[in-house]
């Protein structure tokens, strides 16, 4: 028998997993880990949300089998948010679909559209799913950078003109994870003109859409006119409402690519559990004032992250969305590598971050910093990278 099996051998170690042994072994030994890791929400739910839970969980009816594709109810919601937020008209029946999680409908559909032999346009750096949902469903990643400049366009036209096959299918995630990096709607509609003059699909993956700063939405590529006739789009109830655990998302747009991706997941799934469909209809056709109450205090956290690891001695590009910070290492210490330096702050500044080569090679010389502390808890991994960064002779700013 062969040693490995054959996707197996295509995934390479989880990068990331090794911090977060040493941040689950430091916890376990007693000590005070500040964890700044995992894009894992600190807040809770709405109770409204919790209470419908609850109310249709003691149905005797609601604990057979649901619908793959999601009730008809929170199809409806997910098309009434929509054009609420967008201005975009959904057809719940044939443009909607609903997924266990933006990660799980990714690679659902990179199960369903790709094979050996396809080249998928991917974002390096990027959230893992974007290229090993690919790389699992044996299709090959030409990588492009996730800066949206010149720079980016050039990448594609290289691509388009020396790769052979052609690639079908080009992954887009803004804002970004890990970067924060966002796009305007000029940008979409340059990439909608350029995918349907080379025939390529847009995988566009919008789950930190409702966590935007500044007074600046995020848009969706929906909103280009005649986007979905070339691109589906993937949103989260993840962080818009603090329901990461319970494993919400939906896909929307092209009908064939959502066909298809209904088709494949009539084959592997029930649905979701019914009351958390119905849950996740009343979040979002309920009160939406929690939303604009995730975004304020994911803001205050950001303003005080950057500011307080600042006066610390790292300085730390401020996000204008999603719930994270794209930090390069302190320059004194870039040699050490992304890896070597989230180990040492986890170490030495009980502080737990996400190294950046866990994003791709082109995440090397940065971390990835989640806001999923509270303030407190911030300026407190504030002073304990500061004495870290003094202890390795990096002076900081004056208090």
């Amino acid at each position: 028998m062969d040693d490995e099996f054959y996707r197996i051998k295509r995934l390479p170690p989880y990068v990331i997993a090794e911090v977060n042994a040493m941040r689950a072994a430091a916890r376990a030994a007693g000590r005070d880990i500040i964890d700044l890791g995992m894009g894992n929400p600190d807040l809770p739910p709405p109770q409204h949300v919790i209470d419908k839970l609850c109310e249709v969980a003691q149905k005797p009816s609601a604990h057979g089998y649901s619908a793959s594709a999601g009730i008809p109810g929170v199809r409806k919601a997910q098309a009434n948010y929509y054009a609420r937020r967008f201005g975009v008209d959904l057809d719940p029946e044939t443009e909607v679909v609903m997924t266990m999680g933006s990660k799980e409908g990714l690679a659902s559909l990179a199960t369903a559209i790709t094979g050996p032999g396809d080249v998928v346009l991917a974002p390096n750096p990027s959230y893992p799913i974007h290229t090993f949902g690919f790389i699992i469903a044996g299709a090959t990643i030409r990588s492009v950078p996730t800066t949206p400049d010149e720079r980016y366009w050039q990448s594609l036209e290289r691509a388009m003109a020396f790769t052979v096959p052609r690639p079908s299918i080009l992954i887009v995630n803004y804002p970004s994870n890990p970067t924060a990096e966002t796009v305007d709607l000029a940008f979409y509609e340059r990439l909608v003109a350029w995918a349907k003059e080379n025939k390529v699909w847009i995988l566009s993956d919008l789950a930190y859409s409702e966590l935007y700063y500044d007074g600046q939405p995020t848009p969706s590529i929906l909103q280009v006119p005649g986007a979905k006739d070339v691109a589906v789009e993937f949103t989260s109830m993840s962080k818009t409402f603090s329901m990461a655990g319970w494993r919400v998302g939906f896909a929307v747009g092209n009908t064939r690519l959502i066909a298809a991706l209904k088709r494949v997941k009539s084959y592997l799934d029930y649905g979701a559990f019914t009351p958390i469909q119905a849950a996740a209809c009343a979040a979002l056709n309920g009160p939406q004032d929690i939303v604009e109450a995730n975004r304020v205090l994911y803001q205050k956290r950001r303003d005080v992250m950057v500011e307080a690891f600042g006066r610390a001695g790292w300085e730390i590009p401020t996000p204008k969305a999603s719930m994270f910070a794209w930090a390069p290492l302190p320059p004194a210490l870039r040699d050490m590598g992304s890896l070597e330096f989230s180990k040492q702050l986890l170490t030495h500044a009980e502080v737990a971050v996400a190294p950046g080569v866990g994003y791709g090679e082109d995440g090397e010389g940065f971390v990835r910093i989640a806001m999923v502390e509270n303030e407190q808890r911030l300026r407190q991994a504030a002073r304990n990278i500061k004495r870290y960064l003094a202890s390795m002779g990096i002076n900081s700013s004056a208090a």
